[in-house]
């Protein structure tokens, strides 16, 4: 009966219909992606590398040379000259405004609603500036950008 007890306690079910627990599991595992995400062609190329087996033979190799086989440098030099324009990571609470908008398939937002995905946006992508026209551009510009940004990293 106690493991009975324990188990209702931490799967309380909130709005959307997920647990408290799941609920930081997703986020945690959201920020987790995030993290891994390539910031410009040099981590891509190392990703690629490493899962292809590649590297472990570069590796071998120029262990056997004493050499090093400048794989970190050119990484860091391909991020600097091909380098994305990664957003800023969700917190926990933008991570969940975003996502209880999509879950719920909202589709209509007050203005108080569209200041708050603003104030997310604006954040998230530091290199842009507050869209002027809020009601004009919110749809297309502000709520698709940070729907993507979830869809991307979740």
């Amino acid at each position: 009966m106690k493991s009975n007890k324990n188990y209702k306690k931490t799967s309380k079910i909130t709005k959307t219909g997920t647990s408290t627990k799941s609920k930081n599991q997703e986020f945690e595992t959201f920020k987790k992606n995030h993290e891994q995400g390539s910031t410009g062609l040099g981590d891509d190329v190392a990703k690629i590398t490493r899962k292809t087996g590649i590297k472990k033979v570069v590796d071998k190799v120029f262990d056997k040379l004493g050499k090093d086989c400048g794989c970190d440098k050119r990484q860091e030099k391909l991020n600097q000259i091909f380098r994305y324009e990664k957003p800023e990571c969700f917190n926990e609470e933008d991570f969940n405004i975003v996502r209880n908008a999509i879950e719920s398939k909202q589709n209509k937002f007050t203005i108080e609603e569209q200041e708050k995905f603003v104030d997310i946006y604006t954040r998230v992508f530091t290199n842009l500036k507050r869209p002027e026209c809020t009601p004009c551009s919110f749809k297309s510009e502000v709520y698709n950008r940070l729907v993507k940004v979830y869809n991307t990293y979740k």
